[in-house]
């Protein structure tokens, strides 16, 4: 599954926008996203516009890929971000320390890294709320933060509402992600 063990230098130094993500210290092959990732994408993007529009909350929201530099030996691209208005100052080029919340959204070239290494890591570096979507199974996870530690707070089904922890009264329906 990796690649090639390189570091972070060589990793900043390519392209940007080249297909890969650095895990653990290697090159993983990350292709273009499918159209049911982007749906769901789209859908929860919506959601948080709509829930901004109410809260006026100024934190950061980012779309990515984007990358999140957490060490010298992963930096990764999420599917969206949060972080919150008073930790302003991770926000560089990139994203330098772990976001307030992040979301990835599964894929079969992907599944297995994000929910393993790279849930890990997020974990590691204090990724307050680490929500799952997986469009195949038409779900989604919510792992929150506790005493360094992440906890499955909530598993939402088709038919149930996932709730944000981190963001205060956004919620959204999950049939609505995979719309």
């Amino acid at each position: 599954m990796a690649d090639k063990k390189i570091t972070l230098d060589e990793y900043m130094a390519m392209p940007i926008g080249a297909p890969y993500q650095y895990i653990n210290g290697f090159l993983i092959d990350w292709p273009s996203r499918t159209v049911p990732h982007q749906i769901a994408l789209g859908n929860f993007v919506a959601a948080i516009i709509n829930y901004e529009d109410k809260i006026q909350n100024r934190g950061i929201y980012l779309i990515g890929p984007i990358e999140v530099i957490l060490d010298d030996k992963n930096s990764y691209k999420p599917d969206f971000i949060y972080i919150a208005k008073e930790r302003r100052d991770i926000l560089k080029d990139y994203i330098y320390g772990a976001p307030d919340l992040v979301v990835e959204i599964l894929w079969e070239k992907n599944a297995y890294y994000d929910l393993r290494p790279k849930k890990d890591i997020y974990e590691k570096y204090g990724v307050k709320e680490y929500i799952i979507i997986d469009p195949i199974q038409q779900n989604a996870d919510l792992y929150m933060l506790k005493d360094g530690a992440y906890i499955l707070g909530q598993k939402a089904q088709l038919g149930e509402v996932l709730k944000s922890l981190q963001l205060p009264d956004f919620d959204i329906e999950v049939s609505k992600l995979f719309q």
